[in-house]
């Protein structure tokens, strides 16, 4: 299958705050179409919580509303934490995840719409509980972080459920990124919450 590693520019800084990951979102002058390839490149490839940030935060913005979005961050997701697992220290995907693309006025509305929270959650991220965000647990939120990801696409009929789960795994991310476990653990509850409220509905409770 024909893919391509995600290398940043010679200089790129590896994003330290969720603010950095929306710079790096944001549409540049000139673009009609913001496409995952480019996104990631100013990403790097390096931050595997950096690189699943990106997705998870288009599915808890108002474009997760788009048919298709909720499968394709699923794939790109559950690809980058089996490669986090298997300890690959360059991220690779397929050319057809990376071609995807976007509105530059959707993203850019996005963008707008997750500037406070994100803010935020940054400003609210201290190095708490850390031995969650390291050495084999590490290796458990990654797990995690598939696990999560493989109910999206069966989901896509129900935007708020896919986006609730996006919001799990993007607090675990987060969580590894700033190395703050505290924000690991409340997205492993909301991940448990998501997983029983898809079983209640499996066995025709709610």
């Amino acid at each position: 299958m024909s893919g391509q590693a995600i290398e940043g520019a010679p200089m790129t800084k590896a994003p330290e705050s969720l603010q950095d990951l929306l710079d790096a979102m944001k549409p540049r002058d000139g673009d009609t179409r913001v496409y995952v390839r480019d996104v990631l490149k100013r990403v790097g490839g390096k931050s595997f919580p950096a690189v699943i940030l990106v997705p998870c935060i288009v599915l808890v913005s108002p474009i997760s509303g788009i048919p298709g979005t909720p499968t394709i961050g699923a794939l790109i997701v559950f690809l980058c934490a089996i490669q986090a697992l298997f300890g690959r220290r360059h991220l690779w995907l397929p050319d057809v995840l990376m071609r995807r693309s976007v509105s530059a006025e959707r993203m850019q509305r996005a963008v707008d719409w997750l500037s406070r929270p994100a803010g935020w959650m940054d400003r609210h991220s201290a190095g708490r509980l850390k031995m969650l965000t390291a050495g084999p647990l590490k290796l458990v939120a990654y797990a995690a972080v598939a696990l999560v990801a493989l109910s999206w696409p069966i989901l896509e009929l129900l935007p708020f459920v896919t986006s609730f789960g996006a919001g799990a795994v993007a607090m675990i991310m987060f969580g590894m990124m700033t190395r703050d476990g505290a924000y690991v653990v409340a997205g492993y509850v909301q991940g448990s919450a998501l997983y029983l409220i898809l079983l209640s509905i499996w066995s025709g409770l709610i």
